[in-house]
């Protein structure tokens, strides 16, 4: 308990006080793509000192190994960044988990690497809403809630990772983890430009599946080869087909090939689920599996499926309703009408609510265009949202939970 705590109000006041947007402006300035490692050593280094105003340890934590298919159809590891993990009174009553993501999809390369104002209050730049300005309101709601009399009853755990962009599977034990005994968790992942929230999202599934046939000459000997192509084609159509409401099914590239004179002995097949519910989701995995041993034996050749459903489907459920009528609720004691809306992106909070902890993924800033050269920030919701956040914190603290 603080010795002369200050009036909520007032505290929420300092928020204009903070810097906010001098944050948001330094870390969008450094290159963060998922695969520039140099740009994500950086900023990681930036965030942790940072976040270390706060009480509580802050550390990097390595990455997990991850796979991935190559071209070739060979499977090897692909490095990732640090993740940072922060823990504060992990011995409170309740508890609750923040997350954010450090990494951008703009790789070391790409054109788009300044910050430009379009006009007075909306700041154009890689990753100033996706997030470095939600990681901004993060850290502003927790230094409010650290001069709040409020603090001493809760204790939260900080993870931003540096994979979120492309699934977080270096990462998904680390929020698994974070996630345990927590009351609620907060994402900061941008809202709309109107403020509007995200509510219910569907899952997100990546495959590649790999296709080993037998090579023959196209004129000697075409009947001895085993095309793979032809088999990873014939795959594609028969997963199109199950596309329908409540199950997107993409499939997005084949790889393989050769020269026209000879039967193509490899392809790979990239393939992307969007189910919207674990129903949709399991029929989608089982049709799958079918799939493989039906093609491969169709086709007489070897068919093999790598990857799985990194981000299972979000629900609603009565729980994730009362965080969110609660942060409605916040909302309106600052003037703020929020409301909420499904989606069909994914993001961390699909992984949280799989862990059973209910959570509001979009407390960040009010921006849109994410994911292009035309990214925008709306500079006035850093302070708007990061008052949002800490009073929602705040009011989980006082009434011990949801």
């Amino acid at each position: 308990m603080k010795a002369n705590p200050l009036p909520e109000s007032a505290i929420l006041e300092t928020a204009e006080d903070l810097p906010l947007l001098e944050s948001t402006e330094t870390w969008s300035k450094v290159n963060s793509g998922t695969t520039n490692l140099d740009g994500l050593k950086t900023v990681a280094g930036q965030l942790a000192d940072a976040f270390s105003v706060l009480p509580g340890d802050i550390k990097l934590v390595d990455p997990d190994p991850v796979e991935a298919v190559r071209p070739d159809g060979s499977v090897d590891q692909v490095q990732r960044g640090q993740h940072l993990h922060g823990s504060v009174r992990p011995d409170a009553p309740v508890r609750i988990l923040l997350t954010g993501h450090m990494d951008t999809v703009f790789p070391a390369d790409h054109h788009f690497q300044n910050l430009e104002w379009l006009e007075e209050g909306v700041l154009n730049g890689p990753g100033v809403a996706d997030m470095k300005g939600g990681l901004s309101v993060m850290l502003g709601a927790l230094q409010l809630l650290e001069q709040s009399e409020q603090a001493s009853r809760i204790g939260y755990d900080v993870m931003i990772n540096s994979d979120e962009e492309v699934g977080s599977a270096s990462s998904a034990a680390l929020i698994e983890r974070c996630a345990k005994d927590k009351v609620a968790a907060l994402t900061y992942e941008p809202a709309l430009p109107d403020g509007t929230l995200a509510g219910e999202r569907g899952g997100s599934g990546n495959f590649s599946i790999i296709f080993t046939g037998k090579s023959a000459h196209a004129g000697r000997n075409p009947d001895e080869g085993r095309n793979a192509l032809v088999a990873a084609a014939d795959m594609a159509l028969q997963l199109k087909a199950l596309h329908r409401e409540g199950l997107s099914v993409n499939p997005a590239k084949i790889e393989g090939g050769g020269p026209n004179n000879a039967v193509p002995d490899h392809a790979i097949l990239r393939v992307n689920f969007r189910p919207k519910s674990l129903a949709d989701q399991k029929e989608a995995q089982n049709t799958l599996d079918n799939l493989v041993g039906i093609i491969a034996r169709g086709h007489d050749l070897n068919v093999h499926c790598h990857g799985g459903f990194g981000r299972p489907p979000k629900p609603i459920d009565p729980q994730a309703k009362k965080l969110f009528h609660l942060v409605k609720s916040c909302g309106a004691d600052l003037g703020l009408d929020i409301n909420w809306r499904g989606t069909g992106g994914v993001c961390d909070g699909n992984n949280i609510a799989a862990c059973g902890v209910p959570v509001v993924d979009t407390m960040g800033v009010r921006g849109g265009a994410i994911h292009s050269a035309d990214e925008f920030l709306i500079s006035d919701s850093l302070v708007e949202r990061t008052q949002l956040s800490a009073l929602t914190i705040m009011r989980i603290a006082e009434k011990g939970g949801l």
